[in-house]
């Protein structure tokens, strides 16, 4: 099987979406690729959850077709490039990791404060995410929903809800994930 290049690849995108290339993919715009790029992201998890590195490396694949797609779609109405996501993630990489790439503290409390510090730096508003990550990310911080006073009934449920989360992720669990096989399992899925 030969191996293409990073270019080669880009270059197959760009032709998808040419004049004599898919109608279906020509015609994707950035927001009738919306429900794919998260369906991608799911299989991903799936194909990991089963620990199967053929599976896990398809996967990938497909999310990182949507990566070229969305980059593509850009680069033909003159926004931006997949040069410019490779220069943009380069530079965050390298300004979040100040511990790597200058003389920050690596202690991980330390790594922790400095990641929040910069991203909170970097001025960009972040969409709302789903709740079950907004709470992992949350406790991850070091709140603890233990302790905190809730004003109603459904505040304080939450707060249980957040509890487990917390626990969850003290022991070393993705809430998420913790969660989708406890489900499987009661459905009898495995």
């Amino acid at each position: 099987m030969p191996h293409r290049s990073f270019t080669e690849l880009v270059g197959l995108i760009e032709k998808l979406r040419g004049e004599d290339g898919c109608p279906w993919d020509g015609a994707q715009t950035h927001a009738t690729l919306r429900p794919y790029v998260l369906e991608e992201a799911y299989e991903t998890i799936a194909a990991i959850d089963t620990g199967d590195p053929a599976a896990i490396a398809d996967e990938l694949g497909d999310l990182l077709l949507q990566v070229l797609l969305h980059a593509q779609i850009a680069s033909e109405a003159g926004e931006f490039t997949i040069d410019d996501v490779i220069e943009n993630l380069s530079a965050k990489l390298i300004r979040r990791h100040p511990h790597v790439f200058g003389d920050a503290p690596s202690d991980i409390p330390s790594i922790k404060r400095a990641w929040r510090e910069i991203k909170a730096g970097e001025g960009r508003s972040h969409p709302p995410i789903p709740a079950l990550l907004s709470a992992r990310k949350l406790v991850e911080t070091g709140v603890d929903p233990a302790v905190a006073a809730y004003p109603s009934g459904e505040h304080r449920a939450g707060g249980r809800i957040l509890q487990a989360i917390k626990e969850a992720w003290g022991e070393g669990f993705d809430p998420e994930i913790a969660l989708r096989k406890a489900v499987a399992h009661l459905n009898g899925e495995g």
